[in-house]
């Protein structure tokens, strides 16, 4: 949901949710920093009526409202997950998502209102967007730029940073006429985007694809990021609107047990969980299947695409108590299918998500068990 907060607050209602369902709101502001959330782990599953306001909104906190949450730009927005059972809860979480509500806070307080209502804020005209390709390489991308930091006061942190990209006309209100720019001093834009790539990728091969830096890292408040760019850039680039460590990790199969990169076509795999070694979830978690290089769920006969822990009970167990995910193309056969993962018929990756991670998996006591493939025989 997007929120347009300059000319006053926008106060979002809850339901009240029952005890067992996991949901959450995520606030995220326009230099993607999660700055807020509301939900089961934060607020309960009591509902309420959260006002958000923007960085110049002053005042008391008004009556009927549970929480006052600011946000550090003019513009954000809202992610809301609703949990899902299993198939038949469709309907429920249907009439939960038709109580989420959002309105100004002018007309949440009606009559009860102080002062009248602000004027609207004038409609923005928003820029054409660049391609992905473009973004890498064109130098309207600062002018892109300078549209955004018109919603983004600036920092305190930042005012430096501000004052040395004011030098090269990056600012808000700023405008940047390419077309009649020297060559030479055009080149020194488009190079210093060619560099930030650069970085960036050598970043992705050195750090993330090695797992010193996982997906927890990239994401969160800027108090938690403080003003670390590339982990920004990274957690956006990846997985952007992603989930702060404390509501989520996201760990990641992309190869075996010995470093090779997944491919069903060549192998079936095994996840074998210890009886006591389930992802440790306070709310839920989850196995999902995408297609590489797609990242796209894969259509089999069980139109399953994940495996959650909702379905334990439905899952057969080994003699030690564990549980064993088959992840293969084809099925492992009827005594085994309930475990089946079905996997596309080449490479693929598998995300475990623990939704509200315990202690023991943010502090790394719990270790994701390894995948093991078994060549199949042609």
């Amino acid at each position: 949901m997007g929120l347009d907060l300059r000319s006053e607050p926008i106060v979002i209602s809850v339901p009240k949710m029952e005890g067992k369902r996991y949901w959450s709101i995520l606030f995220i502001d326009l230099y993607t920093h999660n700055f807020a959330y509301v939900g089961t782990r934060t607020t309960g599953n009591d509902g309420g009526n959260f006002l958000i306001a923007g960085p110049d909104w002053k005042g008391e906190t008004p009556k009927g409202i549970t929480k006052v949450i600011q946000s550090e730009t003019q513009l954000a927005l809202g992610m809301f997950r609703t949990q899902l059972f299993n198939p038949k809860d469709i309907e429920s979480v249907k009439k939960i998502q038709a109580n989420y509500k959002a309105i100004p806070l002018s007309q949440f307080l009606g009559e009860a209102a102080s002062t009248p209502a602000p004027m609207t804020a004038p409609a923005i005209d928003f820029m054409k967007p660049l391609t992905r390709e473009d973004q890498k390489s064109s130098p309207e991308f600062f002018n892109v730029l300078n549209f955004v930091l018109k919603f983004c006061p600036t920092n305190s942190s930042e005012i430096e940073l501000m004052q040395n990209f004011a030098k090269i006309h990056v600012g808000s209100d700023q405008k940047i006429d390419f077309s009649n720019m020297e060559a030479d001093l055009k080149k020194a834009y488009t190079d210093g985007i060619s560099d930030a790539w650069n970085t960036f990728d050598e970043f992705i091969k050195t750090k993330v694809n090695t797992g010193e830096v996982v997906s927890g890292q990239v994401f969160g408040t800027r108090e938690h990021l403080q003003n670390n760019y590339l982990y920004r850039m990274t957690g956006a680039q990846l997985g952007i609107w992603g989930n702060s460590k404390e509501e989520a990790i996201y760990p990641v199969y992309k190869v075996d047990s010995k470093g090779n990169p997944l491919n069903a076509s060549d192998n079936n795999y095994t996840v074998h969980f210890d009886k006591n070694q389930l992802p440790p979830a306070n709310a839920f978690w989850s196995m999902t299947m995408y297609k590489l290089p797609e990242s796209l769920l894969v259509a089999n006969k069980l139109n399953r695409y994940l495996i959650n822990s909702p379905m334990l009970p439905n899952l057969k167990k080994d003699p030690d108590g564990g549980i064993t995910i088959y992840i293969q193309k084809d099925s492992p056969g009827a005594a085994k299918e309930s475990n089946w993962l079905p996997a596309p018929d080449g490479p693929f990756a598998t995300y475990l998500r623990i939704y509200w991670p315990k202690a023991e998996a943010l502090d790394g006591t719990w270790k994701q068990p390894a995948m093991i493939a078994n060549e199949i025989k042609k």
